[in-house]
């Protein structure tokens, strides 16, 4: 399962750590992802979203 919303399609994105001295290494920032159960076409599943979409209120929680 790869590391991407299944709402908004946020990957992680890559660029460098750049130190004092101005020396560059790769690095990759990850979206935070969280696993929820959201009501989807009235049936309960299971997903994962990035919090932003959370926030927003995109998707309805299943209780």
């Amino acid at each position: 399962m790869a590391r991407v919303c299944e709402i908004c399609g946020k990957g992680k994105q890559n660029g460098y750590n750049v130190s004092h001295a101005h020396n560059k290494t790769k690095r990759e920032w990850l979206p935070n992802l969280q696993n929820i159960r959201i009501v989807k076409d009235g049936a309960i599943k299971r997903v994962r979203i990035c919090t932003k979409c959370i926030k927003k209120g995109v998707v309805q929680k299943a209780v």
